[in-house]
């Protein structure tokens, strides 16, 4: 179990939090570069490590990030016009750059040099792989941005989600593999899934023997089963600081894609996933798409959620359910997305860790939370900066499926598979069946 003030210092993430300050010193997804579509479109609301900020582009195409409330009277930037380089305040007139810099004063007396004297907080911004990227810390020159590969690479994609529920514990869904057997995959049988692939593998037993080490951005897990003949099966995943997960379904060393679960405030996360090629997330058998989602509206917490929602328990189907077969037999929730949320946000907002009774195969987790610990305590009481902020090179890293011999060290044996920007023509993406 976690004592309670471990499970405070890793969860809350607010301006002062040691875990906000520790997140700030990272490049932060703030928006998809599709919400800002063109040159002065509509300001965003945006939330984001529990600041209330307002994204816009300029007249140049350029993203900006200002505090919500103008330096002047405190009126919402909001309701601001964007025009001619800046985002004009309605109610004095008062005009700010992307950089916070007041471009225009004009209800001041024009011999008055006040103009130059007060500028907005705003957090440098830059675009790549369809997001718009922000820097909260407190370096003048920010740092490097992280070299996620599907974030960098030709081709790269972006989509982003909304669930409620505290950013850790939606990440530690991403970071089990034991739950996916049960959850996503328990009413499949492995008699149904292609001979020989991963899927088959994957359902015909589902405990698993998990070995943990540390990486230089994080922590990665093998977890091992049973595989054809003279081989194993495993399956390697990734957690790189702040909040960076590389998730195990694929084929290890053809698979570009990593997600990321962003902390809107406490309570509620901005779920980020980057891919390159391949198919998207949450795109298997049980649900072709992603559940439909609703009109985004312009509160807070009105961009990019799903229609299903803790308010309709997840459209949950009980006789579904009962069958116990087929997409969503097990749990009666077809989106494999939404069975994750669904378990996640039933949690409570911030789940009281030292309830919990954690076994052998929680050791991804409490390696994770460790991890989490060690970094924002050297970063709050010592001031040590933490892995990945200045090495950018620790997130080139790639998860997925691999048969190795039996009895083969799966940390030497898939090194250079682990490694983004290699290609391996020689493996086929096939190999990992639908699942």
């Amino acid at each position: 179990m976690l004592k309670q003030e471990d499970n405070e210092l890793i969860t809350r993430v607010g301006p002062g939090t040691p875990m906000g300050n520790l997140m700030r010193e990272y490049w932060v997804p703030a928006v998809l570069s599709s919400e800002l579509p063109r040159a002065d479109s509509d300001p965003v609301r945006v939330l984001l490590l529990g600041e209330q900020l307002i994204a816009f582009r300029d007249t140049s195409g350029k993203p900006g990030l200002l505090q919500n409330n103008c330096p002047h009277r405190g009126a919402s930037l909001f309701f601001g016009r964007n025009e001619e380089g800046g985002l004009r305040c309605v109610y004095h007139g008062w005009k700010f750059a992307t950089d916070g810099t007041c471009l225009d004063m004009p209800n001041e007396p024009v011999e008055s040099d006040f103009r130059s004297k007060v500028k907005a907080v705003a957090y440098p911004c830059t675009e790549r792989g369809g997001i718009v990227w922000t820097y909260m810390g407190p370096r003048k020159e920010p740092p490097a941005l992280p070299d996620l590969e599907a974030n960098v690479l030709d081709g790269a994609t972006a989509m982003s989600f909304q669930l409620e529920g505290n950013w850790l514990q939606i990440l530690e869904g991403d970071i089990d593999t034991t739950h996916v057997g049960f959850l996503h995959y328990g009413g499949l049988r492995p008699e149904d899934q292609p001979p020989g692939s991963f899927s088959e593998y994957q359902l015909r037993q589902k405990p698993a023997h998990f070995e943990v080490i540390d990486t230089p951005a994080g922590v990665a897990y093998g977890a091992r089963r049973p595989g054809p003949p003279g081989e194993h099966y495993w399956r390697i995943a990734q957690f790189a600081l702040p909040f960076y997960t590389f998730t195990p379904p694929g084929v290890l060393g053809v698979k570009k894609n990593n997600g990321a679960r962003v902390p809107m405030d406490d309570y509620h996360t901005m779920n980020y996933f980057m891919n390159v090629g391949g198919r998207r997330p949450g795109s298997g058998p049980q649900n072709a798409v992603f559940p439909n989602r609703i009109p985004d509206t312009t509160d807070w917490y009105g961009r990019n959620r799903f229609e299903t929602t803790t308010a309709n328990d997840f459209l949950i189907d009980r006789a579904l359910q009962r069958t116990g077969t087929g997409p969503g037999g097990f749990t009666g929730i077809s989106s494999i997305l939404m069975q994750d949320a669904a378990m996640t946000t039933s949690m409570g907002p911030i789940f009281d860790r030292t309830k919990e009774h954690l076994g052998s195969t929680d050791a991804m987790v409490i390696q994770v939370r460790r991890r989490l610990l060690n970094a924002v305590k050297a970063h709050a009481e010592r001031g040590i900066t933490p892995s990945g902020v200045d090495d950018p090179a620790f997130y080139q890293v790639r998860s997925g499926g691999v048969f190795l011999p039996v009895g083969a060290d799966w940390v030497e044996a898939t090194r250079e598979l682990r490694k983004a920007f290699v290609e391996h023509p020689e493996l086929d993406p096939t190999l990992n069946g639908p699942l």
